[in-house]
């Protein structure tokens, strides 16, 4: 079910944010969570405009049901997620304590700039996600090291004209080289939209789902 929300907080910014459960949700049962950050024409107030990409897209739009909790704040007009990044984990704070989340099993993805997102939010707090899956975006180099370790999958068109493919083969080397675990999927002959690919791919979800953070 696809319902629209308003974090109300004193301290932090107030992201409007739209939210996934999966059918039969029980209370009592723990579930995944996947935690979406949306790319820079999806900023706003408007959050069908945000839910236009990624899982919340398929839910919408033809009736998809996941095995997961999926939760899409909106970033503003003008901002960009590094701009709420304390707000983004205090945000994930709230969701943790008000859904039945399993704390164990919490992942993060984005596309575009919400793919740089994904590395940053994850970069400031590595120890809170399970897995990362930046799509069409990128990351520092130089700070991979902070995400060595996460499992990471990322996706990414060659053709991208807006954000170019070697921006996730860098970050691919560095992790790595760190010892982290990250792999790339280059979808061959496609530009930006390598998010169409990444959240149609069955792969990606078994993934996830099978991704564990340690106590």
């Amino acid at each position: 079910m696809y319902t629209k929300h308003k974090w109300n907080s004193d301290t932090y910014y107030n992201f409007n944010y739209a939210r996934y459960l999966p059918k039969d949700f029980d209370k009592d049962k723990k579930y995944p969570l996947v935690f979406f950050l949306h790319g820079a024409g999806e900023r706003g107030d408007d959050l069908d405009v945000a839910a236009r990409n990624g899982y919340m897209k398929y839910v919408r739009e033809e009736g998809k049901e996941y095995p997961f909790i999926c939760i899409l704040p909106q970033c503003p007009d003008g901002k960009y997620w590094g701009c709420y990044t304390e707000s983004l984990l205090a945000f994930l704070d709230y969701i943790s304590d008000t859904l039945p989340v399993d704390e164990q099993r919490i992942y993060l993805t984005g596309c575009s700039m919400g793919g740089y997102g994904t590395f940053m939010l994850a970069m400031a707090d590595p120890a809170r996600f399970a897995a990362l899956a930046p799509v069409c975006g990128g990351g520092i180099p130089a700070m991979a090291g902070l995400a060595a370790s996460i499992p990471v999958f990322m996706y990414h068109g060659d053709c991208d004209p807006v954000v170019s493919v070697t921006e996730s083969v860098n970050m691919l080397r560095e992790i790595n080289r760190r010892g982290g675990r990250a792999q790339l999927k280059i979808c061959y002959g496609v530009g930006h939209n390598a998010w169409d690919h990444a959240y149609t791919d069955e792969q990606l979800i078994d993934w996830l789902m099978s991704q564990r953070r340690e106590k």
